[in-house]
């Protein structure tokens, strides 16, 4: 085989090895190494490192043979970026006369020192990529045309691997932007949200933090239940805006320190259909919000308002919604009544649960709170919202095992029925 056929051979293996290279997934800093190494064994180049080109400054990317300390003092005008894009791949070497290249010329004395005989940039997309610093061959024979075809793809490769590179880490940086952008926006509505309701339980004074302690219930039970962190915040956010529809009812109805008279009832009823409307048109992240303020009060049984809804006609938020209000209403006092005691609770949840509650949805919550009573919640979330004083039967563990294992059983024999 000739002696040409031979290296083109070699070349054209060489570049399928550099394409490979710059198109793995590897560390950049290796990737740039490897495919400089690639390069110099190539044309069996003594020494050579690659720079990446920063505004005006050139940074070491890899180098074989060549001290980092040539790259502290390099730096590349407008001018001289412009002479690399109509330059030819001969203008830059460091042994051509005085006056082809600017860059050559301001620099050459330190090319020299370190041996380097060639300077390529990498163009790619009209932009100085960065350039390549090239040293003799190991033979001292001078670069051929050939070679400078050879050398210019390879860089060309290079530079591209570089550049893409480039545009991965601006992607990345913009991803991370949104990303931050995404989460405040997130922040400020949640921040929005719970001032709202902090705003529509003012118009209670007998409920203060009603709704807040109902969205906490909400996520606490729907994160017992395994749902989704988005699905979670979004349940979290419904519990808060459950009693919106509360805006458009009278104050005095809401405020009577009494059991309210059937007319008044109906008044009232009126809230979770209000709340639907009101939060209907608005554009949610969470599109089911409007539906649990609409349903939180829907029984199982089909006797619950506004709309007479049965079991599985009734989402499965406002099943929790419903649950995590009905809880903070027999745990907090009101005008009319003290608030019940948990062994009293615990007998609601449970006579309750098949008619009014969904008993999945009962069994998370007890679940959730057996875990802080036992300890293996370090967070306390509910405790603390009952007060430190409400817990403190020695039963209450029992009574919500107890209350877990009526539920389940309730729940087997209801699938084996069907």
């Amino acid at each position: 085989m000739e002696l040409s056929t031979q290296k083109l051979i070699h070349t054209f293996g060489a570049l399928a090895d550099l394409g490979q290279e710059i198109a793995g997934r590897g560390d950049f800093t290796e990737m740039v190494r490897t495919s400089m190494h690639l390069l110099l064994g190539t044309l069996a180049l003594r020494r050579g490192a690659v720079a990446e080109c920063v505004e005006s400054e050139l940074r070491s990317v890899a180098s074989w043979g060549v001290t980092d300390q040539i790259f502290k003092e390099l730096s590349i005008s407008c001018e001289e970026k412009q002479e690399f894009h109509t330059g030819q791949v001969s203008d830059f070497l460091i042994s051509s006369s005085p006056g082809s290249s600017n860059f050559v010329n301001r620099y050459r004395q330190k090319f020299a020192q370190e041996e380097i005989a060639l300077i390529l940039p990498m163009i790619v997309r009209d932009e100085i990529t960065g350039v390549v610093l090239l040293g003799r061959k190991a033979s001292g024979e001078e670069f051929s045309p050939d070679d400078f075809e050879t050398v210019h793809a390879m860089v060309r490769h290079i530079g591209v691997g570089i550049h893409t590179h480039r545009l991965l880490e601006q992607v990345a940086e913009r991803a991370e932007e949104n990303r931050r952008l995404y989460e405040e926006l997130r922040t400020i509505y949640r921040a929005t949200v719970r001032s709202f309701a902090a705003a529509i339980d003012a118009k209670d004074k007998y409920t203060q933090g009603h709704s807040e302690r109902v969205g906490r219930y909400s996520e606490i039970i729907a994160r017992e239940m395994g749902w989704s962190e988005d699905e979670v915040e979004g349940i979290q956010i419904a519990g808060y805006l459950h009693d919106v529809g509360k805006l458009v009812v009278d104050r005095d109805i809401i405020n009577a320190p009494y059991n309210i008279n059937a007319k008044e009832s109906s008044e009232l009823n009126r809230h979770p259909a209000a709340g639907y409307e009101i939060l209907a048109p608005i554009n949610h992240p969470y599109a089911d919000i409007p539906l649990m303020a609409k349903y939180h009060h829907e029984r199982l049984d089909g006797r619950g308002y506004p709309e007479g809804l049965r079991d599985e006609q009734i989402p499965i938020g406002a099943k929790i919604v419903s649950l995590a209000d009905s809880f903070d209403a027999m745990t907090t006092d009101r005008p009319y009544r003290r608030r019940r005691s948990f062994e009293d609770v615990v007998r609601d949840l449970r006579e309750n649960s098949g008619t009014q509650f969904d008993g999945k949805v009962v069994a998370a919550f007890a679940r959730a709170l057996l875990k802080e009573v036992k300890g293996e919640s370090k967070e306390r979330r509910i405790t603390k919202m009952l007060g430190k004083d409400y817990l403190q039967d020695e039963n209450v563990a029992m009574l919500l095992a107890d209350l877990i294992t009526d539920l389940t059983a309730v729940g087997s024999a209801a699938r084996s029925y069907k």
